[in-house]
């Protein structure tokens, strides 16, 4: 039984969630809350799996109630947002900055023709977040600026092996991405000469925000994908709701409302399987933490073609499902947290006979021992194919 504490303001729309998540015969509603200060007492005394959070409350947001319990009793939150205003969106995101899990819109009332199928996609996530093991997240005040290498790494970078200069990056993700991908372009500097598509599993009527909050910290700009058009280098271009991205002829951007892949639309798999085509081994791939294996097979096939693969390492990862899928299968060269991933991209992009990997190879044993014929040790070289060409 997966015990479920609701917080949300207003009374008419707690009963409400109360209804929809007691139709599920695996889900218990334990509490209700009608404030952040009251979640937080309510998180302490019931302990719940999950937590769904409103976002606008009085005094105390849902952004500040999501870093709190992270900060004191982690539990996966989902964020249930009943408006499409700005201001609230936004907040959802620095509240998945805060260690929230997903985002999602409210359920339409009963008597909508989509009803059921938004209640269905509630209901989903709450039972799928509650397989997920949160860790704890400590107050911004007592967080550590890193300055130096800490102690155990080793002070000598390692040179990557010499390979195709990088001209194109493809970056999927789904639960626990967005704070990853937000990491990863911060590192990027203005100058990055090639361009970066996302893929992002995102509810519906969320994407926009998701763009606008990576802008905040990114120095690259972030552009609407436009069908046909040839991406820059240097832009970001993230995969709009409900529309596979891709590259078709000559690597103009595709957008296609083709069917999903892996569940999923804007699906992983179809902007890998797309790069790997017209890039080959001018391409490098980033699969980011996930449930599922969206993305898994293609990163293996970027990689056939000799493109440089990356996975998220097991212990960055809120889920290590697509990533570690990668890995199973021998889809990813090397495994890196988020923090050195930009870093390592800056480096392939720029120089490929000096582009380097910050770290000792030990650090990432843990995760290495989950491959099967999976990702190489940092010391070890890419399988080089052939090129495929671009425009």
């Amino acid at each position: 039984m997966i015990r479920v504490l609701v917080v949300e303001d207003s009374p008419t729309v707690r009963e409400f969630l109360l209804r929809v998540l007691r139709s599920e015969p695996a889900i218990e509603v334990i509490g209700m809350a009608g404030s952040g200060e009251e979640a937080l007492l309510e998180v302490e005394r019931t302990r719940p799996d999950v937590v769904t959070m409103d976002v606008h409350m009085p005094r105390m947001n849902g952004y500040d109630a999501t870093r709190r319990i992270m900060e004191s009793h982690p539990t996966p939150i989902v964020i249930v947002s009943g408006t499409n205003d700005v201001t609230d969106t936004a907040r959802a995101f620095h509240a998945i900055e805060a260690g929230a899990l997903a985002v999602l819109p409210r359920p339409v009332g009963f008597g909508h023709a989509e009803h059921k199928k938004s209640a269905a996609e509630l209901v989903r996530t709450v039972k799928l977040m509650s397989e997920v093991k949160v860790v704890k997240r400590w107050p911004r005040s007592r967080t550590p600026e890193i300055t130096a290498a800490p102690s155990g790494f080793a002070s000598e970078l390692g040179p990557l092996p010499q390979h195709s200069r990088i001209r194109m990056v493809a970056i999927g993700a789904s639960t626990g991405g967005p704070p990853a991908i937000q990491k990863i372009l911060s590192q990027l500097p203005r100058e990055f000469p090639a361009p970066v598509l996302i893929v992002q599993h995102m509810a519906s009527g969320f994407m926009q925000s998701f763009v606008d909050w990576l802008a905040q910290s990114s120095t690259l700009p972030l552009e609407r994908p436009v069908h046909e058009e040839l991406p820059l280098m240097g832009h970001v271009y993230v995969a709009p709701d409900g529309m596979h991205m891709g590259l078709g002829p000559r690597g103009r951007l595709e957008l296609s409302d083709a069917s999903p892949e892996n569940g999923q639309r804007p699906a992983v798999s179809y902007l890998f399987r797309s790069v790997a085509k017209i890039y080959g081994s001018s391409a490098g791939g980033v699969l980011l933490t996930g449930m599922g294996k969206d993305g898994s097979r293609e990163l293996l096939e970027m990689r056939e073609r000799g493109a440089v693969t990356i996975a998220q390492d097991r212990d960055s990862s809120v889920v290590f499902g697509m990533p570690g899928e990668a890995v199973k299968i021998g889809g990813a060269m090397y495994l890196l947290p988020p923090q050195k991933i930009g870093a390592a991209l800056a480096g392939l992009v720029a120089d490929p006979t000096s582009a380097v990997i910050n770290g000792n190879p030990a650090d990432y044993s843990s995760a290495a021992d989950d491959r099967a014929d999976g990702a190489q040790k940092i010391a070890q070289g890419p399988v080089r194919g052939n090129f495929a060409g671009g425009e």
